[in-house]
C-alpha cells in the first residue's frame, strides 16, 4: 500500500499524531510531505499552491493508493492543481476546527480559514475528528456560517460532511505511561500548555492568588511551547510563584525525558483553556499518574466524565472553583489519600492503532 501523507501546518501535536502513526503501521509505504506551522494565513491558504507547483509536484502525481491529510491542507484547490490526487480515496484529519477559536483583540476577522475547512470536509471521502467535541463544534460553526450567506448556498452541506466523519483521538505512545512514578511529598501541580491568550494565564493567576492565601506549601511546574510575545500574566505568574516560594520549572523543556520526569513528579495537571479539541498534554500528563484539574466542558467530558472544576461564568468563579480542586488535591497528598487519577490507557497507540489501520484501509477500499 502506497500512502501519502500531508501535514500543512505541521504543529508539533500533529507531529506527534504523524510519526506515531507512520510507526503504527509499518507494513505500508509512507510518503511524508510537511510545511512548517509557521505564517498562518498564507499556509492555511497557500500550501495547495507550495505544493502543487513546487517540489512536491513529481510526488504528488505518482500513483497513491490512499492519501491522508491534515484538515490544514486546501485539498479542494489541491485536487484541482493536481487532477492525479482527485482519484486517489482521502482521509482527512481534524485536529482541530477554525470555527471555536476564541479570538484575540489582535485577531484579524476572516471567514476564509472556516470556509477552507468546510471545502476540505466536503472534498475528503473520511473524516476524522479527534474528539466529538471537535467535531460537533465545526457542524455547529458550519452551519451558522452558512445560514449568514445571502443566497445559493445548497442544502445538505453539513449532513454531507457528518455522514462521513468519525471520532478518533490522536493516540499517546507507550512511554507516556507513568503511573507508578514516586511523587514528592509536597503537593506538586504542572501546567503544560502553550503559552498564549487562550490556554487562560488571567484564569491560572486568578486562581493561585486565592490559592495562595490557603497558605498550603506547594510547586508549580509551568512548562509548555513559548513564544517571541506572550501574555503579560506570566511576568505576574513567575513573581507570584517566586513569592510564595512555589515556583518549580519555569518555560520550555527540550528534552522529552526532563518534561515526563516533571510529569511523573506532579500529583495534578492544571488547564485553564478557554479552548482545547483533545487536551493531548493534560491527557499525558495524566497517563504519568498526575489528577486531572480541568474545566468541566471542551473536550474533557469525553475523557474523565462530568465533574471538576466546572469552566463557566466569569474569571473569578472560574478561578475559585480551579482553587478549589487545588485544595482538595493537595489535601489528598498531604493526607496520603490515593490519588484519583482515571484510566487512559484506552487511548495508548496499542489500543488504538488497530482502530486506525481498520479504518484507513476501508478508505483505501472503496
Amino acid at each position: 500500500m502506497k500512502v501519502l501523507l500531508l501535514s500543512a501546518y505541521d504543529a508539533d501535536s500533529h507531529k506527534r499524531w504523524r510519526r506515531g502513526l507512520v510507526a503504527a503501521i509499518p507494513q505500508w509505504q509512507w510518503t511524508v510531505l510537511t510545511l512548517p506551522p509557521r505564517y498562518f494565513s498564507w499556509r492555511v491558504r497557500g500550501n495547495s499552491l507550495t505544493w502543487a507547483r513546487g517540489e512536491a509536484r513529481e510526488t504528488l502525481q505518482q500513483p497513491w493508493d490512499l492519501l491522508v491529510a491534515t484538515s490544514m491542507t486546501d485539498l479542494s484547490a489541491l485536487r484541482g492543481l493536481v487532477p492525479e490526487l482527485a482519484r486517489v480515496p482521502t482521509v482527512v484529519y481534524f485536529h482541530e476546527n477554525q470555527f471555536d477559536y476564541p479570538r484575540s483583540d489582535a485577531a484579524l476577522e476572516s471567514i476564509e480559514p472556516q470556509l477552507l475547512n468546510i471545502y476540505t470536509a466536503l472534498s475528503g471521502d473520511m473524516l476524522l475528528f479527534n474528539s466529538e467535541y471537535n467535531r460537533s463544534t465545526l457542524l455547529e460553526g458550519a452551519a451558522e456560517l452558512l445560514q449568514r450567506f445571502p443566497d445559493h448556498v445548497p442544502k445538505g452541506i453539513c449532513q454531507e460532511i457528518a455522514s462521513k466523519s468519525q471520532v478518533l483521538p490522536v493516540p499517546l505512545e507507550m512511554a507516556a505511561f507513568l503511573p507508578d512514578a514516586r511523587k514528592p511529598e509536597r503537593p506538586t501541580f504542572i501546567w503544560n500548555h502553550r503559552w498564549e491568550y487562550d490556554k487562560g494565564p488571567d484564569i491560572l493567576l486568578a486562581a493561585l492568588r486565592r490559592f495562595g492565601r490557603e497558605g498550603i506549601p506547594f510547586t508549580l511546574h509551568m512548562v509548555g511551547q513559548q513564544f517571541r510575545r506572550q501574555p503579560s500574566e506570566f511576568a505576574h505568574l513567575k513573581k507570584l510563584l517566586s513569592k510564595l516560594g512555589a515556583l518549580g520549572a519555569w518555560g520550555y523543556r527540550e528534552s522529552l525525558g526532563e518534561y515526563r520526569q516533571l510529569l511523573a513528579e506532579s500529583h495534578g495537571v492544571i488547564s485553564t483553556a478557554r479552548h482545547d479539541f483533545q487536551g493531548l498534554a493534560v491527557l499525558e500528563a495524566v497517563a504519568a499518574g498526575c489528577e486531572p484539574l480541568v474545566p468541566d466542558s471542551l473536550a474533557y467530558p469525553e475523557w474523565f466524565g462530568r465533574g471538576g472544576w466546572r469552566y463557566s461564568g466569569d474569571i473569578e468563579s472560574c478561578a475559585s472553583n480551579l482553587s478549589a480542586a487545588m485544595i482538595r488535591c493537595a489535601r489528598r497528598v498531604t493526607s496520603g489519600e490515593p490519588a484519583k487519577v482515571p484510566d487512559v490507557t484506552p487511548m495508548s497507540w496499542s489500543h488504538l492503532g488497530g482502530e486506525y489501520l481498520s479504518l484507513l484501509s476501508q478508505c483505501a477500499d472503496r
